[in-house]
């Protein structure tokens, strides 16, 4: 599946495993310094993607919503305050 980019998007699981090979390789310092740089670099991307989508996925499960006395609260998915 390509994103409006052109790139390639990752289900949040396949990117999470992917994150967590970039830490395994980066741990084991057995990496050039340039090749280290580049996963690195593709590392914070990706985990600049989960959070995003982590976030999301807490909003789904959230929502303002407005009682009888014109109070807003912060509900979850349930109806329920938090």
């Amino acid at each position: 599946m390509k994103n409006k980019k052109g790139s390639s998007t990752k289900s949040f699981e396949q990117s999470l495993r992917r994150l967590e090979s970039i830490v395994d390789q980066l741990e084991s310092a057995e990496l050039p310094l340039e090749e280290s740089l580049k996963i690195y670099e593709e590392g914070i991307a990706l985990s600049k993607a989960c959070m995003e989508t982590l976030t999301r996925a807490e909003l789904k499960l959230r929502t303002l919503s407005k009682d009888v006395e014109g109070t807003f609260r912060l509900t979850n998915s349930e109806g329920t305050e938090d």
